[in-house]
């Protein structure tokens, strides 16, 4: 019997997540976000997350949703700018934001996923990322109420390195071009960022999909996440799988319009 994953909603997709989860997160701004997913979650009233995400969408899109409905507690995120309010809770301390370098964030998630408890790097080395003191949480008056604790820091082939740990989180909610229903997944251009590690990461990780394929359709060189790491699929409708916002659109007027 084949393995199928499928589930029939988004709402059944997230039902079981508690209040307190915590989830890593796909997508790089709106790109491969899983809208549906963070919308279920929004509609299902989990609170008092813990997020781990690249960043935290924008005001009134993506994970801004949760953030404007103060469902979220903390963040684990790497870039804050183009959200005002994520920035707004953060500086008046009604938000937790562990600030972490990019690639160090990438690794972090896809160590977690493969049992490794924690790695050496030289990002970060002779800053408040390893000295310690990055500002974690803001008290009231604007001082600072939560710091960063100071990293191990060792030397490799005579180069500074400090100690980084994996993320593993309660769940994980990923965007997918395709998957099968065995949960091997293909993610499309910039949507294959931290939609793999962080389905690697979570304990229990939730694919929305655009298009669902049989077990087999799928060539294995094609495949960017092993279905190993999938326990649920929710297949887009064609007009949500449409669904792809961009944070900002930049136009220029084309100089043949002038001739």
């Amino acid at each position: 019997m084949t393995l199928n994953k499928v589930v029939g909603s988004a709402a059944e997709a997230v039902a079981d997540i508690p209040h307190g989860a915590s989830l890593a997160v796909g997508g790089f701004g709106l790109a491969g976000i899983p809208w549906f997913l963070i919308e279920a979650l929004l509609e299902q009233g989990a609170g008092d997350l813990t997020i781990v995400s690249n960043n935290c969408g924008v005001d009134g899109a993506g994970l801004g949703l949760l953030l404007d409905a103060r469902r979220i507690s903390r963040v684990i995120a790497s870039y804050v700018g183009e959200n005002k309010e994520f920035a707004r809770q953060y500086l008046a301390g009604e938000l937790t934001v562990e600030l972490t370098p990019q690639g160090t964030l990438a690794e972090r998630l896809r160590a977690g996923g493969s049992g490794i408890g924690a790695f050496y790097t030289p990002t970060g080395v002779g800053t408040l990322v390893a000295e310690g003191g990055m500002p974690w949480r803001y008290a009231a008056d604007g001082s600072i109420a939560l710091a960063s604790p100071p990293k191990e820091v060792r030397t490799f082939n005579g180069r500074e390195m400090l100690l980084e740990e994996g993320i593993v989180t309660d769940f994980a909610l990923v965007r997918a071009a395709v998957a099968d229903k065995a949960g091997n997944c293909v993610f499309h251009a910039a949507a294959r960022n931290f939609n793999p590690p962080a389905a690697m990461s979570g304990r229990v990780a939730i694919v929305e999909a655009e298009r669902v394929v049989e077990v087999g359709e799928l060539h294995p060189d094609e495949i960017h996440l092993s279905g190993i790491f999938v326990q649920r699929v929710h297949e887009l409708t064609p007009e949500q799988a449409n669904r792809k916002s961009i944070e900002k659109l930049t136009t220029r007027v084309r100089q043949e319009a002038h001739q």
